[in-house]
């Protein structure tokens, strides 16, 4: 019986053991296959995003730099996509596209660029030197009658390198500024619908290593306008010494029509053992659901020098059992 105990405690610690070699293994892999890609042709735009109010029947005009951060001379063609977001049901998300077309994006087909020579059109190709930057001209002509709410579309400033990688893929640096336009005729619209609303403690997600405290939910825009999202995450203890807030401005994403995006907050400090009371409340145009839970903080390291404490203790009180009885037994005799 001895014998068994011995080799059970023998067998826990090693697994202990294995356990931390398997997570440094882990980490070591991760850092030995990070990005190792060299940098190719880089540029930068500002403003990275513009909101303008916008009437039928109107022209307006704007600027926005483009700079070359890059060593050398390139060619940058400059034009107008849609700006969306598309459902994708393999990942049941809401993707971010350029090309898909709908009600809300008809101010991509109104957009013209400057040329060099001084024609608006609709996408011209411009000469940057390597370190300085260019400043383009954009027009917006909308038709006589547009729709109420909001309008969406990126200018894009893309290099032509020809370059091409060594998997045979051409590799290109772009960057875009999100134009936000607000019709100022008809009805405005910002309702909302907040689902999947969670608050735990554990993986967030296959790529966390660490436990930690998290809150998310999804948020879809079923108005006309876009909005701003955000999330109030509050933790307070009730066995414990730490609480958590969120802080202002930190869980705040841009919700345009039609799209849905998801709306998180993580405690990344929670402490490895506690009571706590949580409670996740959502913000989402018209729209505000809370949900709030008790939740039993324990990370795995812990659970698993609970499990060896208490397999020890239950080891030593047989043991000490055995022991009494067979005193008794002696005495007995």
């Amino acid at each position: 019986m001895k014998k068994f105990i011995f080799s059970g405690l023998i067998l826990g610690l090693v697994s202990v053991l294995s356990f931390g070699f398997f997570v440094s293994g882990a980490f070591a892999e991760e850092e030995a296959n990070g990005d190792n890609t060299s940098p190719g042709a880089s540029i930068s735009l500002t403003p990275v995003s513009r909101t303008i109010q916008i009437s039928s029947d109107s022209v307006y005009d704007g600027t926005m730099k483009v700079t070359n951060d890059g060593d050398e001379e390139i060619r940058v063609q400059v034009y107008a996509s849609p700006y969306s977001y598309v459902y994708s049901e393999e990942s049941d998300l809401y993707q971010l596209g350029f090309s898909n077309e709908n009600n809300f994006t008809q101010i991509s087909r109104w957009i013209k660029i400057k040329d060099a020579s001084g024609e608006y059109v609709e996408s011209p190709i411009f000469t940057i030197d390597a370190k300085k930057s260019l400043e383009i001209s954009y027009q917006i002509k909308t038709p006589s009658n547009i729709p109420a709410g909001g309008q969406y579309a990126v200018i894009f400033a893309q290099t032509m390198t020809g370059n091409v990688s060594s998997a045979g893929i051409r590799t290109e640096a772009s960057a875009g500024m999100i134009l936000y336009g607000h019709s100022t005729e008809g009805e405005v619209s910002t309702t909302s619908e907040i689902r999947d609303m969670v608050v735990a403690h554990g993986l967030k997600d296959e790529a966390t290593t660490t436990s930690t405290f998290y809150a998310s939910a999804k948020v879809k825009n079923t108005g006309n306008v876009d909005f701003n999202a955000y999330g109030t995450l509050k933790v307070e203890p009730i066995i414990g010494f730490s609480s958590y807030e969120t802080q202002q401005g930190r869980a705040i994403v841009s919700v345009i029509p039609e799209s849905e995006r998801i709306v998180s907050d993580d405690w990344e400090e929670s402490p490895d053992f506690g009571l706590y009371k949580a409670s996740w409340t959502v913000k989402a145009g018209e729209n505000t659901e809370t949900v709030e839970k008790v939740i039993f903080l324990m990370s795995p390291i812990s659970i698993i020098v609970t499990i060896i404490l208490l397999t020890i203790i239950i080891i030593g009180v047989i043991i000490l059992v055995r022991k009494r009885k067979a005193r008794r037994s002696r005495l007995a005799i």
